[in-house]
């Protein structure tokens, strides 16, 4: 179960066809963090282990599956319960619960449905939907405020997207984000791929979570029984979800909703400011 200078609890959790594995690290408050438990270690910062248990935790999109699963086995209920279920299995009464990119919808869905469990929600570089108005958005953010250079490291690197996904169809998740580093990060020559070795990917998961029902989402469903505070961290520079504008409707049904927009990030502020982002999140919890 740990590693062997104890800092870092490891383990795994089974949950229909597939194993979810958990890794815990740091101190204090615990703060659940839904996604990879390979990925994300690699992108919160050490500083932040000595204020937070950072309690990282695989979704079925990320899952060693243990056996055949079929579409019943990976909708956002199942995953919502698998968050539940790891909550269950580790004895944390109440959690921050945290969610980045994609998963900043599976940590607010999760404190609606579980709100005795959250004492605060944090979404991480999360659009208010991937559907297409929003997708459309993104897009005209892209070609109305990016430098040229931007653009054609882009243009390079999708060149060589049909061949990589052909050599590796089952990763296409992993390779489209590597390859999409000018939208991604704030420095676009950053080459992402060190942080995804090692992590395993389930395609048809990501198909229905990202391409179906993230794009058919109603976030502002269910806000007004959601009494916990919530912060939303967006970066500046993020061409791939949809701007910080187009939040602006879906403000006022939050009862405690807080915005920081990163000025030096992309996709990822808590890797790419991390001293600022974890400074703005732990003063943002200690007020709340």
């Amino acid at each position: 179960m740990s590693d062997s200078n104890r800092a870092v609890l490891r383990g795994t959790l089974h949950s229909g066809p597939f194993e979810l594995a958990y890794c815990i690290e740091g101190e204090g408050t615990p703060a659940l963090v839904i996604g990879s438990a390979v990925y994300y270690p690699r992108v919160f910062s050490q500083d932040l282990r000595q204020s937070l248990k950072l309690v990282f935790v695989d979704h079925r999109g990320f899952a060693q599956p243990t056996g055949a699963y079929t579409a019943s086995d990976y909708t956002l209920d199942v995953v919502l319960d698998d968050i539940d279920l790891v909550r269950r299995h580790l004895g944390l009464e109440t959690v921050i619960i945290v969610g980045h990119s994609g998963h900043g919808y599976m940590a607010l869905e999760y404190a609606k449905r579980y709100p005795q469990h959250v004492s605060h929600v944090v979404m991480i570089a999360t659009g208010p939907s991937h559907s297409a108005a929003h997708q459309a958005a993104t897009e005209q953010s892209w070609q109305e405020s990016v430098c040229p250079e931007r653009k054609a490291k882009l243009d390079a690197d999708f060149a060589g997207l049909p061949a990589a996904i052909e050599a590796a169809p089952d990763r296409r998740f992993v390779t489209f984000c590597v390859k999409m580093g000018a939208r991604s990060w704030y420095d676009h020559t950053f080459d992402a791929a060190p942080l995804w070795d090692g992590v395993h990917v389930n395609m048809p998961v990501f198909d229905h979570l990202w391409g179906e029902a993230f794009r058919d989402i109603d976030i502002a469903q269910g806000l007004d029984r959601l009494d916990a505070p919530v912060f939303l961290g967006l970066g500046r520079h993020d061409y791939l979800v949809a701007p910080y504008a187009t939040w602006e409707p879906y403000r006022g049904r939050f009862k405690d909703l807080t915005v920081r927009v990163f000025d030096k990030s992309s996709h990822t502020p808590q890797f790419e400011e991390r001293a600022l982002f974890d400074a703005e999140l732990l003063q943002w919890l200690s007020a709340r």
